[in-house]
């Protein structure tokens, strides 16, 4: 198929995410990638900054990950997972629970963020059913974005992603963001949520809510909430999707806390960007209100997918490659170097806020409107970088770098450089 007919059956029958239908630019047609770049049918070649919406840690086209996805697709491509199990799958949970709180005993597989999220709310409300208690409602941090799916929809932000479907969405106690200004009166305002008894689960984006600007919170005061939750008697449950494996500078984002989550959320990073997958890792305190032989008490939640052997197996090969020493040292060479970039632009004039965590960077500008999503600004410095052969995706007035693994100090610098030849363009 040549590039025109692509772009016309593109144009004319594909529905792509999070945009319009009409008045936007045709998309480039990448054709294949390695390592940081994406190159495209018009021989262009793109430095891939948001590591492919925030999944692809060891870069495009990965020899390991796509030998191990080769391997096992000649051995078991998949299997149904009610009843059989296979060793792909059994090898990943170790690994899994290896970075997970010691306290954690099972995890349950699916196929997105969304989808494990949905598992995690599940698992918690009927945690209480099967316990006889009547706990059904669920805190959340304002601004919060979990997932696609209602039950993610509805613990996440009342906002444009779901306008359209706001009546159907489940009552959610919602807190403040945690500012630094508003940290007492969030706190404040959870545990009268937990006082009621009434609170099953309070779930939460460890210290980076991210599509809603990469707002950062300090572990000081989740650390605090947790607390809270673990006093009155209510689930913690960390929404790991985004911060898990490195994003945040640890393995995990919740390994700053003292306290523990009993359930937490996986996916983007699992399996290095090379398959779908989302994981569900449960306490094994939760997990002891299910095992119970009534089949009425048992997790009724399955994918024709779940566990399946192609994504379990590179999946491992992932998990290896990330917890090799090259891939933790350029976890801190990453985390170093936005650092260092933060301080140097903290005061130019058109940045209302650069801050960084982990290998998570952003810079949030100065505009006449209110900062979010939409702002009307997102446009303008997603063309700006994109010509200049870079892919960055705006939070609205907030743009930002979450780079895979293999990027290279000088390919950083020459980002930094052109951000600041960015902000000068809007004097």
């Amino acid at each position: 198929m040549n590039t025109s007919e692509i772009t016309r059956i593109d144009k004319k029958h594909v529905w792509h995410p999070f945009t319009p239908l009409q008045g936007v630019p045709v998309p480039p047609i990448v054709t294949h990638g390695k390592g940081l770049s994406l190159f495209t049918a018009d021989g262009r070649e793109i430095m891939d900054l948001v590591s492919s919406w925030w999944v692809n840690i060891h870069g495009h086209a990965n020899q390991e990950l796509a030998d191990a996805l080769y391997k096992q697709a000649t051995t078991l491509e998949h299997v149904i997972f009610a009843g059989f199990t296979h060793e792909p799958a059994v090898d990943l949970t170790q690994k899994v629970l290896s970075l997970m709180p010691k306290s954690h005993q099972r995890v349950f597989y699916t196929d997105n963020g969304s989808t494990a999220i949905e598992v995690g709310l599940k698992g918690a409300l009927q945690y209480w059913v099967n316990k006889g208690e009547n706990k059904k409602k669920i805190v959340a941090i304002e601004g919060a974005y979990h997932g696609d799916t209602f039950g993610a929809m509805s613990v996440g932000g009342r906002n444009g992603f779901n306008d359209a479907f706001s009546s159907l969405l489940f009552d959610v106690d919602f807190i403040p963001f945690p500012s630094q200004k508003a940290e007492w009166e969030a706190l404040r305002k959870l545990e009268t949520y937990f006082e009621t008894g009434e609170i099953a689960a309070f779930i939460y984006e460890p210290l980076v809510q991210g599509a809603s600007g990469m707002r950062m919170y300090s572990e000081e005061w989740l650390e605090k909430a947790l607390q809270l939750a673990k006093k009155y008697q209510v689930l913690c449950f960390a929404d790991e999707v985004f911060t898990g494996f490195g994003r945040t500078g640890r393995p995990m984002a919740s390994d700053y806390m003292q306290t523990k989550p009993d359930i937490v959320a996986l996916s983007k990073a699992i399996t290095g960007g090379m398959m779908p997958m989302g994981a569900t890792s449960f306490d094994a305190e939760v997990v002891k209100a299910f095992e119970i032989s009534d089949p009425s008490k048992m997790l009724m939640h399955g994918h024709s997918y779940t566990a399946n052997p192609l994504t379990c197996a590179v999946a491992v090969k992932s998990f290896g490659m990330f917890m090799a020493d090259a891939c933790q040292e350029k976890v801190e060479l990453i985390t170093g170097l936005h650092q260092k970039f933060v301080k140097k632009i903290a005061n130019h004039k058109q940045v209302a806020e650069a801050r960084s965590r982990g290998t998570i960077m952003a810079i949030e500008l100065k505009t006449d409107k209110e900062t979010s999503y939409f702002n009307s600004i997102r446009d303008k410095i997603y063309q700006y970088f994109l010509s200049r052969n870079m892919l960055m995706r705006p939070l609205g007035n907030v743009f930002y770098l979450v780079p895979p693994y293999v990027i290279e100090a000088a390919q950083l610098e020459k980002v930094y450089k052109e951000i600041e030849a960015f902000l000068d363009t809007l004097e």
